[in-house]
């Protein structure tokens, strides 16, 4: 066994990563970029070195650094991780020719399944299924729309290189496919350097299930499967091991195309092989086709781990410092079934739209598991992965485990940020989820009613105003009250604006109007109820009150001095969203435009954004130039004034 290795990584991948070794006994060295220097990771490990800058390719995707600070500090072996360099084959043979030990697969492995096109041509020699497409080298476009023609539409374009969801466009109709490759290449040029595609055939009643392996480099085995269906633009949202109605014979069926995947390129170390899975009418042992393989532990292991009770990252260390594999596959059983929620920081409202913020609380509930690289107080940077946490739960049936997580988000308590937090529980709750009854396109078809918000009620609204007026102060899970008899205050959540008049009789007793509406603020042995009910927790941040309820409500309180404030940008001002680089600008000074013409790329956390004109107008100014970082809220491009009606 190691006695020291170093964590190529951030975030809780690398506080994941830093439990397992401790528990080993194992030392461990962390990495962190400049905006790291105070995170969590650095923190639990016993030494950390600066690497460089935030930007990823001036820190965490320099190899060479990475590998000169583990030498320094006398670390044996480097574990990757996922992303960044996790599935660098250089990376691998630098790391080797050191003298050092990647914990993970070899170069050549890694090689062998980089490109999904080499990749599905290996698995029809090995005798795994793959989905009927073009997985060929000549590019030409009116090759591409000839082979789509002969599979049949819909069809889906996907990029060799990369993953989540970059690179890829479903095509439905003939007509739409020229513009949808010349849409995919892009995308795929920008986010991996290689503009290739390939075409398949698109499974109209798609479930995504994958089968992790695991290998010591001539055998293999599996530990069972992960329905990673729930998804939205193709990036997993919730995890669930085992998945819903597979028979046993399917799963043997794709635990060993899974087995027969890894072996046939000697693999070593923690891998899932993703399959494509044709759920309209049950699960079939000739209905499932490999995807690709992902040639890293994945971010949804947490699952596999509950209902096995396997540790992959202890199997990682212990196969790569020369052990054989800890099990055999008889060896290996289910109990129970597990759930993973990713939480992220995302504006919901906003399509989905990465944020940031300054987490001035955060607190998780006992009986889940949370595994996060973030501590209240820390920052969501626009430099990277925009998650909090995962959540993981486990039961003994899969309703036990649905109920569990639904419990689990709603006493998760975040402020600082928004986050995708009350979408989590609307899936929790959705009747076809929890029947089961998942495929890829889910969300989509439901997300209206998923990303509706049905506004605070009169007891959030009360507590947020006790809060924001200073009248309450936590005491374990009570409240202490002080101060004066009357008080007004102004709250303003997702634009409604609510005056709350709080008219205060003795330190326990509180009346609060909205309007019309009244309910009584008591505090009883300590515990505060708010209408006979249970009052809320609340925390305050500056002029902000978050109440946790509905998971998680912001109101921001109004000063009265400053009512109007930031007001007459309109539909004439296109501003950052988010903290960025300018990628690309496509407006100029007089430039006629459409509503919805794209006039700008900004590319943020590890993703590109494109900013589109609200309304039809005249270009007064451009703001900004290519390779601007900025800040949210940034003007980039003004629109010159509406002329009013005479």
């Amino acid at each position: 066994m190691f006695t020291k290795i170093l964590i190529a990584n951030r975030g809780e991948i690398a506080c994941r990563v830093i439990d397992t070794a401790r528990k080993l006994g194992v030392a461990t060295v962390a990495v962190y970029s400049d905006a790291d220097a105070n995170s969590r990771h650095v923190k639990l490990a016993d030494e950390a070195v600066h690497i460089g800058p935030p930007q990823p390719a001036q820190s965490y995707l320099l190899g060479d650094r990475i590998i000169q600070a583990a030498l320094d500090t006398g670390a044996q072996g480097i574990h990757p991780g996922y992303g960044f360099l996790s599935e660098n084959p250089d990376f691998v043979d630098s790391v080797e020719k050191a003298g050092l030990t990647f914990i993970g697969p070899s170069s050549d492995a890694i090689r062998k399944m980089g490109l999904k096109d080499a990749a599905k041509k290996l698995m029809v020699d090995a005798g795994v299924p793959v989905v009927p497409g073009y997985h060929g080298e000549d590019q030409d476009p009116t090759l591409l729309a000839a082979e789509a023609d002969k599979m049949g539409y819909p069809v889906l374009i996907k990029a060799v290189a990369g993953g989540g969801g970059k690179g890829m466009r479903r095509v439905d109709d003939p007509a739409d496919f020229a513009d949808a490759l010349k849409s995919a290449q892009g995308e795929a040029q920008t986010a991996f350097g290689n503009p290739d595609v390939l075409v398949e055939k698109y499974i109209l009643s798609p479930r995504h299930i994958e089968v992790q392996v695991f290998g010591d480099g001539t055998q293999a085995v599996h530990l069972f499967e992960r329905d990673c269906s729930l998804q939205r633009r193709h990036q997993k949202v919730i995890e669930e091991a085992p998945a819903p109605g597979m028979t046993e014979e399917v799963r043997e069926a794709m635990g060993m195309a899974g087995v027969r995947a890894a072996e046939a390129i000697g693999y070593k170390g923690a891998g899932t092989v993703e399959f494509i899975v044709d759920g309209a009418d049950g699960l079939r042992t000739d209905g499932f086709w490999f995807m690709e393989m992902n040639t890293r532990l994945q971010v949804e292991h947490p699952v596999t781990e509950a209902i096995t009770g396997v540790d992959l990252v202890e199997w990682q260390l212990r196969v790569a410092s020369g052990e054989g594999l800890p099990k055999q596959q008889d060896e290996l059983t289910i109990n129970g079934h597990s759930f993973e929620a990713r939480l992220y920081a995302e504006d919901v409202p906003k399509g989905f739209l990465p944020a940031t913020g300054t987490l001035s609380h955060l607190k998780f509930p006992e009986g889940a598991r949370a595994d996060t690289g973030v501590r209240a107080g820390d920052t969501i940077s626009p430099f990277y992965d925009p998650m909090i946490a995962k959540l993981t739960v486990h039961a003994g049936s899969r309703a036990a485990a649905l109920r569990m997580l639904s419990s689990a988000l709603s006493h998760t308590e975040v402020a600082g940020s928004v986050t995708n937090l009350a979408f989590l529980g609307a899936l929790t709750r959705h009747e076809g989820f929890a029947a089961g009854d998942v495929d890829t396109g889910l969300i989509e078809r439901d997300l209206d009613a998923l990303t509706a918000e049905p506004g605070p009620s009169l007891s959030d609204i009360g507590a947020a105003a006790l809060c924001a007026l200073d009248l309450l102060k936590r005491e374990g899970t009570g409240f202490t009250l002080w101060g004066g008899q009357n008080h007004f205050v102004t709250l303003t959540h997702a634009e409604e604006q609510f005056d709350v008049v709080v008219t205060s009789y003795g330190a326990d007793r509180h009346m609060i109007t909205v309007g019309e509406d009244q309910i009584e603020a008591l505090c009883l042995n300590g515990q505060w109820k708010m209408g006979g009910d249970r009052g809320p927790r609340v925390a305050k941040a500056g002029n902000v009150v978050t109440v946790f309820a509905q998971s998680g409500l912001e109101f921001y309180v109004s000063d009265p001095l400053d009512q109007d404030a930031g007001a007459g940008a309109g539909a004439g001002v296109i501003e950052a969203p988010m903290p960025g680089l300018v990628k690309a600008v496509f407006a100029t000074a007089g430039q006629e435009v459409k509503e919805g013409d794209r006039l700008a790329i900004l590319e943020a956390m590890k993703m590109e954004h494109s900013l589109e004109a609200a309304r039809d107008g005249v270009v007064a100014e451009v703001l900004c130039a290519d390779g601007d970082q900025v800040e949210a809220g940034a003007p980039l491009i003004r629109l010159e004034d509406e002329e009013e009606d005479a």
